[in-house]
């Protein structure tokens, strides 16, 4: 079955082009040309993957992320005129799981696409119907549920993949760049103010006290570690990670 992916902007030119490009490389395309719009074809068609225009009119692509991230788990890329920083950071804050600046090129969505469908396909496969338990920390991989401490936890899609890639390598150590590559990919290594970033809001979400983390530690200079009971090694120590530097 082709997967399916929704087209949302209020550009009838860029639409175009980008079905065209999309049904080329074997997606079944979905469009849509305003905000309220594409939520109404999030919940009818149920999409593999929503390409989200962040400028458009009757709703905006910013409200319309956030409205998709109450409901669903569904990749999110935003694309926007505006490069700034800020604007990115609003992007990942609200759930998407990238942003991409107008104007690119098709060869770098689709590569962008291709690298986000394969890795929620790799953690379905991984996840199943696992859970994960320790005292603190509850997570049911499969519906993508976080209890702490016995009460749910509400995380963004960034969130989520942050957490469970330090919980499946607990008591190790992860570089940045790790977490960078297994999270974002590899179009973010060398920014280590993403993982920064993250592991506050992360912080902020799970810890009883933020300011002295005892589940999320930090590795000064090198990286993070979920701690686990008597276990304790190094980067190099770990079968987890792979020789490319991808948890998993």
């Amino acid at each position: 079955m082709r997967e399916k992916i929704l087209v949302v902007d209020d550009d009838t030119e860029f639409l175009g082009l980008t079905q065209m490009w999309l049904q080329n490389a074997g997606y079944t395309v979905m469009t849509a040309e305003d905000g309220k719009a594409g939520l109404r074809r999030v919940f009818s068609s149920r999409p593999n993957l929503v390409l989200l225009d962040a400028n458009m009119p009757r709703m905006d692509g910013w409200e319309v992320c956030h409205r998709i991230r109450d409901m669903s788990d569904i990749p999110v890329i935003m694309v926007t005129v505006n490069g700034e920083t800020s604007d990115l950071l609003r992007g990942f804050e609200l759930g998407a799981d990238d942003y991409m600046t107008k104007p690119f090129d098709f060869s770098e969505l689709l590569a962008r696409i291709g690298a986000i469908l394969r890795r929620c396909t790799i953690e379905i496969q991984e996840e199943g119907s696992k859970s994960f338990q320790d005292g603190e920390v509850e997570i049911d991989w499969r519906s993508h549920q976080v209890y702490v401490r016995g009460e749910v936890v509400k995380l963004s899609p960034t969130e989520f993949r942050l957490l469970s890639c330090l919980v499946k390598n607990r008591g190790w150590i992860v570089t940045h760049e790790q977490l960078l590559q297994k999270v974002w990919g590899p179009n973010y290594v060398g920014d280590k103010s993403f993982v920064k970033l993250y592991i506050r809001y992360l912080r902020q979400k799970i810890e009883e006290d933020p300011c002295e983390p005892k589940l999320i530690l930090t590795e000064r200079g090198v990286g993070y570690r979920f701690a686990a009971r008597g276990r304790q090694t190094t980067v190099q120590d770990n079968e987890d990670i792979d020789e490319a530097g991808t948890a998993s």
